[in-house]
């Protein structure tokens, strides 16, 4: 499922994979959420609410592009540098991009610290029309 990461200059292009807690993630669509660093390696957003885990491993790591959602604290979190092996981590997907840019850069770009998903496509919510791809302000989107 594609998704757009919106910061104020910037839009991501993403993919969720097919897991229950990534289709519970779109589910909630469109969201506007305020970011903070964590470690120098990821930037988390507090969800509205939790997110399923069925199905889903006990323990992931993550590579910088990584979207995924933090079981225990039940926070989104989108790496921006390689994390090890933690349990409650659960992989939601990628961000679409070269993620060479974030392994050296030490930290994603200035404006990230608020993002915006939009609502999810059309095609994928009974045809709408492209309102939500019209809308540029920060946040994740479909």
């Amino acid at each position: 499922m594609d998704i757009r990461i919106i910061t104020a200059t910037t839009a991501l292009a993403g993919t969720l994979n097919d897991s229950a807690a990534a289709r519970d993630l779109a589910s909630a669509l469109p969201l506007p959420l305020p970011l903070s660093d964590f470690h120098g390696t990821e930037k988390i957003a507090d969800l509205p609410g939790r997110l399923t885990t069925e199905g889903s491993a006990s323990a992931a790591a993550a590579e910088a592009g990584d979207i995924a959602y933090y079981a225990p604290w039940g926070n989104l979190a989108i790496f921006y540098r390689d994390f090890q092996r933690s349990a409650g981590l659960v992989i939601l997907g990628r961000i679409n991009a070269s993620h060479k840019r974030h392994r050296t850069e030490p930290a994603p770009p200035d404006d990230f610290d608020r993002l915006a998903i939009p609502s999810a496509a059309p095609a994928l919510r009974g045809g709408r029309t492209g309102a939500a791809q019209r809308d540029r302000r920060p946040g994740l989107s479909h």
